[in-house]
């Protein structure tokens, strides 16, 4: 399991990275909320502090928690009742309190990669949404019979859109997975690859714009394994 530590006071990131690396995990540490904003897509948890130099760990955890779904554990000085609640209203699957015990912290890092392990489930080979089908293995997509000759930024939007069908993506949540980092990159590059798959799916109405807040394809999604 690859950890990411979202902490600025060096000796206690030396010690979290010590501790988390004795039992066999993989950790990186990071200090600025940015960092970790740019980097959680290569990591299977976090562990993030709220007392953070560019910005609140409130804030991180909020723009975390729209674009991903890794298990995110706070670990911080602040132990008021206020920020256990807020911490855990935002989407912290785990609250800790500084100074940790070391067995604890484990603890709680293994209980909330089991619990993300069991809500994944394996992902099928191919989709079908409607007319839509995806195959994963190949990397096409077809209306019907009709392949789609489409770009791969095009295609990545589509199976996007095709794993979460019937349920809202949001922009934030695109422009993570295709791009990096929601908060930098272009959302006027998602408008042009939008327009560009909408025109080569041929299909209106099948990608719905939910104003304001991003976008869902009509009809759930049948997945399924290769013969």
């Amino acid at each position: 399991m690859r950890v990411l530590i979202v902490e600025d006071d060096d000796a206690m990131a030396s010690a979290l990275v010590a501790a988390v690396g004795s039992a066999g995990l993989d950790a990186t540490r990071v200090s600025r909320g940015a960092d970790a904003l740019l980097k959680h897509r290569e990591h299977d948890a976090i562990l993030l502090d709220l007392g953070l130099p560019d910005m609140d760990g409130l804030e991180v955890l909020r723009k975390l928690r729209q674009v991903t779904l890794a298990p995110i554990l706070i670990l911080t000085a602040r132990d008021d009742e206020r920020s256990v609640v807020l911490g855990l209203r935002s989407g912290a699957d785990d609250y800790l309190v500084k100074p940790v015990k070391l067995v604890e912290l484990l603890a709680r890092i293994e209980a909330v990669a089991r619990r993300a392990i069991r809500a994944g489930g394996a992902e099928p080979h191919r989709f079908r949404v409607g007319e839509v089908s995806i195959d994963l293995d190949r990397r096409v997509a077809a209306v019907g019979d009709r392949e789609l000759n489409l770009t791969a930024t095009e295609y990545e939007l589509l199976a996007l859109l095709a794993r979460h069908a019937g349920s809202v993506v949001t922009r934030e949540q695109i422009l993570d997975a295709l791009w990096g980092d929601a908060f930098v990159a272009s959302s006027r590059s998602l408008d042009v690859h939008l327009t560009g798959l909408r025109s080569k799916l041929k299909l209106p109405g099948f990608i719905i714009n939910v104003r304001g807040v991003g976008y869902r394809l009509e009809g759930p999604a049948q997945g399924g394994q290769r013969p």
